[in-house]
């Protein structure tokens, strides 16, 4: 799982490696419900990730790799200086069927395969996420829009995920939790922070995470922390990576070295 397009940097999907034998997601980031002034728009997606990750570009890795999907990401942190937040629609049933539509032009525009969820910041009462979410994941799902949806809870933003993965779990197929907000450096520490998550949500669909010059475990550590992980009898399913736009700088070491530990890793999930 690799974010790719949110921070600016003109960064293009075919410079980043692609080995066969795996399956490679790229998560074009942002999609925002939001015009460009940060005003809600009632459910209406549009893409705010960088220019050079065109239709055509995606379409010309698809077809060059065909172990890659392509995803798009909804929301993220903020748009400019905007702080993007869940909000209560007046009508959720409005609000899932323009999402649907916005989001099902956007995927056949882009030639998506499937949506992450990333909103970051939610109200004190907040009673319509899992349903909105959920429903909109559902309907997408079921009209063969999409065949892959993921999530991306952070420490702060557990409580709302819990309750749609508990609601909707069966159409959520990857967890890309942000454990590099865990503040955990160790690897030892990085595997009890997992198994933390893992009894909130799916082990099996939990994928381990880092962030490329960030917050978190920094360096070989992380590999270390894999490692350590399978010791303690966790399947490493997948690694989720943030962002392809900061590795573009140190020709994506990281996503080179992932994919080398996951096609080798001996033990069986």
């Amino acid at each position: 799982m690799e974010y790719i397009g949110a921070t600016g940097v003109p960064v293009k999907l075919e410079a980043v490696p692609v080995e066969e034998g795996i399956d490679f997601h790229f998560i074009l980031s942002f999609a925002i419900d939001a015009d460009p002034s940060g005003n809600t728009q009632n459910g209406k997606f549009s893409p705010y990730w960088v220019d050079t990750l065109t239709p055509e570009s995606v379409a010309a890795m698809k077809k060059s790799h065909p172990n890659v999907k392509a995803l798009t990401s909804l929301s993220g942190w903020s748009l400019g200086d905007k702080v993007l937040r869940w909000y209560t629609p007046d009508d959720t049933q409005q609000w899932i069927s323009n999402a649907f539509s916005s989001l099902s032009s956007m995927a056949q525009q882009y030639h998506l395969d499937g949506i992450d969820i990333d909103y970051e910041n939610f109200p004190r009462h907040n009673s319509s996420f899992a349903y909105c979410i959920g429903e909109l994941i559902t309907l997408l799902k079921n009209q063969s829009v999409i065949s892959v949806a993921t999530i991306a809870p952070y420490h702060k933003t557990t409580a709302p995920y819990i309750e749609l993965f508990e609601n909707y779990g069966d159409v959520i197929d990857f967890v890309n939790y942000q454990f590099y907000t865990d503040k955990v450096r160790k690897p030892k520490s990085y595997v009890e922070a997992f198994q933390i998550r893992a009894g909130q949500f799916d082990k099996e669909k939990l994928l381990p995470s880092y962030e490329v010059n960030g917050r978190g475990i920094q360096g070989d550590a992380f590999f270390d922390a894999l490692s350590l992980l399978e010791e303690n009898g966790f399947g490493v399913n997948g690694v989720m990576i943030f962002s392809a736009d900061a590795s573009s700088s140190n020709d994506y070491y990281y996503e080179r070295k992932s994919q080398d530990f996951l096609l080798n890793s001996t033990v069986s999930v």
